[in-house]
């Protein structure tokens, strides 16, 4: 039994080792200049050659995420669109098993295809290295979106390692476990989710705790997730960018953007907003091409108009804010501490009103929702307990000041400031409230897309 197992696995490994070179043979896929360039367009210089070979490359990434997320998606609205004119078509229900992580893995294939288009990254000749960089698993499943020119040439020249880099990794990995079954699944989500699911009016101290619970929910959710990606990679000797930046001390869109999910945002701006034009173009058509952008964000994050809506809302945020910074930004008082603490409630508040929509099931639950918040239930229920609403309120205004305390700085610079005793004690708490609530704890949020 034993030489029978240990024959099929050589079997298997044989078949392994000739994989790559027959694939690296076939000229669909490797020719003289690198992996996944065809015979035709290794040989072609021409610009139009090239942008036929970019068409196709996105096409086939897209198409499937397009079938895989978006498939009942189209269908279901495709037949609301033939019923308003009359036409009564009911089309089957695909049974799609949608794969865990599809839209990461698209935007890693994409970005190795658009760089190498941009002429910033030379292909791989490696199959091995490509798919690697497509599959790299810390961080497959909900992000960070590694770029193939950030990643490729760690496998080529891999980074020196550092001293205590394992044991940065796991604190990493200590502190995002932290986030997400601590504090996200054992504080926040269950006031969300009975905030959410209430079938019923609430009073606005109710729904506005229960938004603040799920914003403070995604971000130690998401957030914890890539820091332990981060962590991870880092203990096998890979180094992958911040995905946050405390993005809840940011004063306006724009500077929550650029702290909020740092790897799809740049990558929207790269490989979207600046070949629409970005910047460069009339006021008018710059504002459409952050809706554009916002619009096509909000739809990444999933099948539903809830997140379109919450796409558009932040582009026309990003909008507001390129008119107020044109009309006022040269004001005497636009930039003391009133105003700048002003412009941080204005724009927590916001992004608070956007999240609505984001965890809303439909617009039914978002607009009771947003009636609760702006008094629209004057006799409305409040359904939170006293523990309920300390609990969120607590930890929500830690949250905030950990921001703010730390907002233009990062957390290995915070860490290395601290004595060692004191790194030991946290590391210790965390750990044992890591312990003493992992049975609450819930799938990471962002699993979903």
């Amino acid at each position: 039994m034993d030489r029978a197992k240990k024959s099929t696995g050589d079997r298997e490994l044989c078949f392994l080792r000739c994989l790559e070179p027959a694939l690296c043979r076939a000229p669909v896929f490797h020719y003289r200049d690198g992996f996944l360039l065809g015979r035709q367009i290794a040989k072609a210089k021409d610009k139009p050659s090239r942008r036929a070979w970019l068409v196709g490359s996105v096409c086939m990434n897209l198409s499937m995420l397009g079938f895989f997320k978006y498939g009942n998606f189209l269908l279901e609205n495709f037949q609301w669109i033939l019923a308003r004119i009359g036409i009564i078509y009911h089309p089957p229900h695909l049974d799609i098993l949608l794969p865990v992580g599809i839209s990461f893995y698209t935007f890693h294939s994409l970005s190795y295809t658009l760089d190498i288009y941009r002429g910033v990254l030379q292909p791989t000749r490696s199959l091995r290295d490509f798919v690697l960089a497509v599959s790299f698993f810390p961080q497959l499943v909900a992000g960070p979106i590694v770029r193939a020119g950030d990643f490729l040439p760690q496998l080529v020249r891999p980074p020196a390692l550092r001293i205590g880099q394992f044991m940065w990794g796991l604190l990493l990995m200590t502190l995002g476990l932290f986030e997400k079954i601590v504090l996200a699944d054992t504080m926040l989500a269950g006031s969300a989710d009975r905030i959410f699911g209430y079938a019923g009016p609430l009073v606005a101290l109710d729904s506005w705790l229960g938004v603040m619970a799920f914003a403070g929910q995604i971000f130690f959710d998401f957030a914890g997730y890539s820091t332990c990606a981060i962590g991870a990679a880092l203990c096998l000797g890979f180094h992958l960018k911040d995905n946050f930046r405390f993005p809840y001390a940011a004063i306006g869109f724009s500077d929550f953007w650029r702290r909020w999910h740092i790897s799809l945002s740049t990558f929207l701006r790269d490989y979207l907003y600046i070949p629409l034009g970005g910047n460069q173009v009339r006021p008018m058509r710059a504002a459409i091409n952050l809706v554009i952008v916002m619009f096509l964000g909000g739809l990444w994050h999933g099948a539903a108009w809830t997140f379109v809506v919450w796409g558009l809302l932040h582009g026309s945020y990003l909008v507001i804010e390129r008119v107020i910074r044109v009309l006022f930004e040269n004001k005497p008082w636009a930039n003391n501490s009133a105003t700048r603490t002003l412009a941080w409630f204005a724009t927590y508040g916001a992004v608070c009103i956007a999240w609505v929509f984001f965890r809303a099931s439909d617009f039914t639950i978002a607009t009771r929702m947003l009636g609760g918040m702006f008094g629209g239930h004057a006799h409305g229920d409040a359904i939170l307990s006293t523990r309920e609403i300390l609990q969120v309120a607590i930890v929500t205004a830690f949250m905030i000041a950990a921001h703010w305390t730390l907002r233009e700085s990062n957390i290995e610079t915070a860490v290395t400031r601290l004595p060692r005793w004191a790194v030991t004690t946290a590391w210790a708490l965390m750990a044992s409230a890591i312990i003493l609530t992992q049975g609450t704890s819930n799938a990471f949020i962002y699993f979903q897309f």
